[in-house]
Order: C-alpha cells, then structure tokens, then sequence
C-alpha cells in the first residue's frame, strides 16, 4: 500500500509541526555578564547546613570555595554588627543572620546568593563597600552577586537581611578577574 501524503506535504507536515513546538526556556541563569562558572558549579554541590549567628560573637565561620545553606533567624532576633546598608521593609516577616569570614589572600572576592536578600560586609566595625553587583531575575544558582575588597587576614562579618525565606544558600569565591 502507498502512502497517500507526498513528499511536499511530509515538508508542510514537518514545519507545522516544528513551528507548533515551542522553543526551549532560555538559561535565566546565562544571562550573567561575568564569568560565574565557579559559582555556578560550586551551587550545584550539596551544601553544608548552617545555623546564621543571632550575633557577631555567635556567627559561624565560613570558608571560600565552598557551598554554605545558612538557616537565617527572625530579623527582629539578629543584633546587627552595624546598620544594614538599605533600608529594611517594615511590613512581613523577614529573615536574617551573621557569619564570619577571615580570608588568606586579599582581593575581590565575590559573595553569591540564592535569593534576592541583602548582603553587607563589615569590618573594623565599618561598612566596605561593594565594588559591583549582578543578579539574575529566575536563576538561583545563583540569584546574585556581589563584589567586595576584602584584606587578606582581616576578620570579617557578613550580615545578611531582608530576606523573605528562611534559608540562604551562600558561597564566597576569589574574583576571576583576580591574579593569582
């Protein structure tokens, strides 16, 4: 028996059918302008589990190169080091917590998170400013980056606020911009 659909209609078949798929979802996550290959793998590592300090003398240490999911406390529980640097949403619940963090090598280091919170650095019970940011809308692996020029063998806190879930996973890496 033949098949009744000529060659034409297998090319008109075909489109119809290419043209009704929809293209893949494109990587929110390759959207980033830098290079986040290290923390892109790092975030798909298990994470070690951690309670966020209440405050600085009770924060845990971290370490870079390594995947953190810190379990973050009531913000109204967290004795801040310092101010937060941005203003604090006075409605809703949110999350916060401490952590320390002592690196061997100055440079940039950058700070990635898996949800849209704020991170600030402090040191000699100051501020350090942040050198540059990126964050991604739907990706959360990372959700954001942020830059800072941390001093080799300086004792820091992160400070963590403002977020709206209870955990954050965190990782903190050597720039790639960075000699080494």
């Amino acid at each position: 028996m033949r098949c009744p659909i000529t060659p034409p209609a297998f090319l008109f078949l075909g489109f119809s059918v290419a043209l009704a798929t929809p293209p893949p979802a494109e990587d929110p996550c390759a959207a980033f302008t830098w290079d986040v290959t290290h923390e892109r793998a790092l975030f798909g590592q298990e994470a070690q589990n951690l309670a966020a300090g209440s405050a600085a003398a009770a924060a845990p240490t971290l370490a870079t190169d390594r995947p953190y999911q810190l379990q973050l406390r009531a913000q109204t529980e967290v004795a801040f080091a310092t101010q937060p640097g941005k203003k604090l949403p006075a409605e809703g619940k949110t999350y916060a917590g401490l952590a320390s963090l002592t690196v061997a090598t100055g440079g940039i280091y950058r700070i990635a998170l898996d949800q849209a919170l704020w991170v600030d650095v402090i040191a000699d019970d100051s501020l350090v400013q942040a050198k540059d940011f990126q964050g991604r809308p739907g990706c959360n692996a990372p959700h954001k980056i942020v830059e800072f020029l941390l001093l080799a063998g300086k004792p820091i806190t992160l400070q963590f606020s403002g977020g709206r879930v209870s955990t954050v996973k965190v990782s903190v890496t050597r720039s790639p911009a960075q000699t080494p």
